[in-house]
């Protein structure tokens, strides 16, 4: 497996972007289970790959997810962030229906706002790394 920290080359660069994304659930509520946070990683990693990105490690309560991603540089980060909202929110309301129901009115599932860090130097990586696996899964 290729290393995060590791550079990355292309054509006519050599990069290493990271980015530490976080998205919280409609009106925070307490609604993913383990299984869904399963199932969203799958499709942020499938999501991530079509960009020509990759998800490097993922982790969520049950009311947020926490992705660490290795981007692009030809990335448009917002249509990206964007993209993974969009795709993992369609999917989830209609693989989950009838039990999101029971807490949105309207298809609902992601707030509006995000969270979004660039990662910068080796302790830092450890350090977000240390905290998405100290993340607490629900039951």
């Amino acid at each position: 497996m290729e290393k995060s920290s590791s550079l990355k080359t292309s054509s006519h660069s050599t990069y290493r972007l990271q980015y530490h994304i976080i998205f919280t659930v409609k009106y925070r509520k307490q609604i993913l289970t383990k299984a869904m946070l399963q199932r969203l990683e799958e499709i942020f990693s499938d999501v991530s790959g079509k960009w020509r990105c990759r998800l490097v490690e993922f982790g969520g309560e049950a009311d947020h997810v926490h992705l660490l991603v290795d981007a692009h540089p030809a990335m448009d980060l917002s249509r990206f962030v964007g993209n993974l909202k969009t795709v993992s929110s369609r999917r989830m309301r209609k693989e989950n229906q009838e039990y999101l129901e029971r807490f949105f009115w309207k298809p609902y599932f992601w707030n509006k706002a995000y969270g979004i860090i660039s990662i910068g130097g080796r302790a830092n990586l450890e350090t977000l790394l240390s905290y998405i696996h100290r993340t607490r899964c629900p039951d």
